[in-house]
Formats: structure tokens, sequence, C-alpha cells
């Protein structure tokens, strides 16, 4: 198990990490871009670099496919078929909301859609979920047709909502994967860990290009991508309670952002002294809310911050699940 999550990592890293500047220039050249807000001046800065996120992380695993085949690596072929199908089909959705801009109603369920590979395999082969404190809870036919789809759907939305800064989707996403890696490796679930691993790798990867200053920015397809990954991973690992603690800082996001209507603009910071106040001195998301209480922070401590609050869920969710 060890050896073959450790060839995805490393695949799926320097898939990405060789990528990039291609992409970006490719990305540059046709004009596909986005502002970076923060910024004095709004540069313009390459935009959907999130393809080079899937391109690592699909790499990665069709490699794994290989080693099945000629190597007679041993893990469930079905579950990783499936994951990378779902992997795939969101990021055509994320490519095409790019490029075109779905609607938000859209966007918030279409990444259903994504669902029906796990669902059609039945996820792990369980409808049981492991609660914290709770014990195991068999929730049936309700878990398949249901929970599976809203899963993906949920956590895609919530990791493309706290979004926007440099490095903080791919920083976060890379301490979310670095935890379901220690709990797939843990438990010895090989699936569950060749998952976390190939998006590990690519984030990592990306996270060169896209920190402080950005070269590039994820895009719908990478933020999408991201927290359907996560919950494909703990689906097919049976631990679904994993995904829920790590997605508790996206949580918050959420409930500030539907207190203030999910606004789709001034949802970033006020350059002063390079550091970042709250547009208009008004809350509108998490970002704001820590900007807030800060007096005012730079945009690199910001997403240090989140990653810190995302090492926080992931050793509460390590405790938990493996005290």
């Amino acid at each position: 198990m060890i050896e073959i999550i450790l060839v995805v990592l490393a695949s799926s890293f320097l898939i990405t990490f060789f990528a990039m500047p291609i992409l970006i220039r490719k990305l540059l050249a046709a004009g596909i871009t986005g502002r970076d807000v923060n910024k004095s001046g709004q540069p313009e800065v390459a935009e959907m670099g999130g393809l080079g996120i899937i391109m690592g992380a699909i790499g990665s695993l069709l490699i794994a496919l290989a080693f099945y085949t000629f190597m007679g690596v041993q893990f469930n072929l079905i579950q990783v078929l499936a994951a990378m199908l779902t992997l795939m089909i969101i990021a055509l959705i994320g490519t095409y909301d790019d490029l075109f801009e779905m609607r938000q109603a859209t966007k918030a369920v279409l990444p259903m859609v994504a669902a029906l590979p796990l669902v059609a395999v039945s996820a792990a082969g369980s409808t049981q979920i492991a609660l914290p404190f709770v014990g195991t809870v068999d929730f049936g036919y309700i878990y398949i047709i249901f929970l599976i789809p809203l899963g993906v759907t949920v956590a895609s939305n919530l990791t493309n909502m706290l979004a926007g800064f440099n490095g903080l989707e791919a920083g976060m996403g890379a301490v979310m994967f670095a935890t379901i890696l220690i709990l797939a490796a843990a438990k010895g679930i090989a699936e569950m860990g060749m998952v976390a691993a190939a998006m590990l790798g690519a984030l990592l990867a990306f996270l060169k290009y896209n920190w402080y200053p950005a070269k590039v920015f994820a895009g719908d397809i990478g933020n999408l991508s991201i927290g359907a990954a996560l919950a494909t991973a703990v689906i097919i690992g049976n631990l679904e309670s994993a995904g829920a603690i790590l997605v508790i800082p996206h949580v918050i996001d959420f409930f500030i952002k539907a207190y203030n209507g999910f606004p789709s603009k001034k949802w970033w910071g006020e350059l002063r002294q390079e550091k970042l106040y709250p547009l208009e001195g008004k809350v509108r998301g998490a970002a704001q809310l820590v900007m807030k209480l800060a007096g005012g922070i730079s945009e690199k401590n910001l997403v240090i911050v989140f990653m810190a609050a995302e090492i926080a869920c992931g050793l509460a969710a390590i405790v938990l699940l493996l005290g």
C-alpha cells in the first residue's frame, strides 16, 4: 500500500510542477485571466490553473492503474475508477463555470451529477457512518441515494466559497489531504490514500505558482475539485466524519456569507499600507472577519491563519478517529 501511495504522491507532484509553467503561458496567451483584487492596481493573473491540479491528480492515478495492470499491485480498481470519473466530471463543471459563469443556483446543485459514479459503485460497499461521540449509524439506501450526492455537492461548494486569496485554497486543501493520507495509512485504506496522495502532490506543486504573489489562480475548476476530491476520498474510505471536521472553517465562512446573502462582490480586502481590511468596514465572509479581528493583516499572514485553523481541524480529526 505504502509503495503505490508514494508513487501516486510523487508523480502527481511532478506532473503538476512541470505542467504549470506551460499552462500559465497558454492561459495568459488566451486571455484567460482574473484580477488579483487584493493587490495594488489589481493586476491580471492567469486563471483556471486548476487544470494543472487535475492533470496531476488524474495523471498519477492513471500511473497507479498501470501498476495494477502490469505489475500486479492490488487495490480496489472500481473505487479508484469511480473516484477518477467523479473528479473529471467536477473538472468539466468547473471549466464550464470558469469560461461561461453559470448561475449560482445551478452551480450549487450540478456537482450532484459528479457523485453518480460513487453512487453506482455504492461507495465502499457500506451504508454506515462512524460518528464521533455517537457511534456507527446505518443510513441504508438514504446514504447511497441522498447522502453521497449531497456530500460531494456540499464539499465542492464550500471549498469554492472560501477562496480568492493567494495560496488559500491550495494551502488549506494540502492540509486536508495530508490529514486524509495519515488516516488512510493508519487504517490501511489504500484507495482513500491514493486519492489523497494524488491531490496532495498536485496541490503542493500548484502552491509553488499560487503562493503570494500568485502567478496563477485555481479558478472554479480547482476550487470545486478540492472539495469533490475530499468528499470522494472520505466516502470510499468510510471516514465521512473526517471530512465533516476538515470543512469546519469553510462551514463558518458559509454561515457568514449566508447571513450577507452570499455576496459575489466586495468579499475581498481593502489594501492599506500592505495590510488588508474589510472592504467598507463590513464583514461579508470569514476572511474579512479575520481582517477585522486582526486590525488589518497581510494577505500572506491571512492565508497562514486559515492554514493553521485547518491544521487544528486535521489534528482534531486524527485524535478523534485514531485515539
